[in-house]
């Protein structure tokens, strides 16, 4: 019984993702579909004394037309020393930082050029630590055929799942009868309710950047990834 899910590619993304991943067997980055703007492909945020505070990677956007994902090239690279700045200054207490910016650091040295890449580089990076195994599939792999419903169904049979993991978010567009027709039953996933970790600076905000729970965590931040 494969379960898959099918996602678009964030950056740096929050702890739910994660969980995400690790409850199916191959887990597909979806950016061969348009690029929003002001969403979480090119943004995440970290908590900081003065609250929350967004990382953005600027990216050339092509207004109204057509943009893949894939497709967006990174704006410049002063965006990385700025965003690695910021991590180090609200970071550099923290009980983990030392163990984490030794394998952190050097992805932000790297010069990118497409959005895609970089979201991919660092989920795969954060899957590593946290012990996460399942496969991570492109859905560039995959023969797209259909719309919506049709083409993440596809996707799945391509892949030779019998079980669709949906987030929660696509109740209200997702058609379950394109996943029937091919033989496969769809399952709603649940985030949370996710316990707490020694987080500094105010009440506990669980929607930030799984690099919170990376830093703060430390060994413990496998078993937190998860709900609880």
């Amino acid at each position: 019984m494969k379960r898959v899910a099918i996602v678009q590619s964030n950056y740096i993304p929050w702890k739910g993702y994660f969980d995400l991943i690790a409850s199916v067997d191959e887990f597909v980055l979806y950016d061969d579909v348009q690029y929003t703007r002001r969403d979480w492909r090119n943004r995440n945020s970290i908590k900081t004394p003065d609250g929350l505070q967004w990382l953005t990677v600027p990216v050339q956007a092509k207004g109204r037309y057509e943009q893949r994902i894939r497709d967006t090239l990174i704006d410049g690279s002063a965006w990385a020393e700025r965003h690695w700045k910021a991590l180090t200054l609200n970071y550099r207490r923290a009980p983990a930082f030392e163990a984490v910016a030794a394998w952190l650091e050097p992805l932000y040295r790297q010069r990118w050029t497409h959005l895609s890449a970089l979201n991919r580089s660092l989920i795969e990076a954060v899957c590593a630590r946290l012990g996460i195994t399942t496969r991570l599939g492109d859905s560039g792999d995959f023969v797209l055929q259909g719309e919506r419903s049709e083409r993440l169904a596809s996707i799945c049979a391509q892949a030779g799942a019998r079980v669709y993991v949906s987030g929660p978010s696509a109740r209200d567009y997702l058609d379950d009868g394109a996943f029937a027709r091919q033989g496969i039953a769809v399952e709603w996933f649940h985030y949370g309710p996710y316990r707490e970790y020694p987080q500094p600076w105010g009440a506990f905000e669980h929607h930030v950047s799984v690099l919170d729970l990376l830093f703060n965590a430390g060994a413990e931040a496998p078993a937190l990834v998860r709900r609880a």
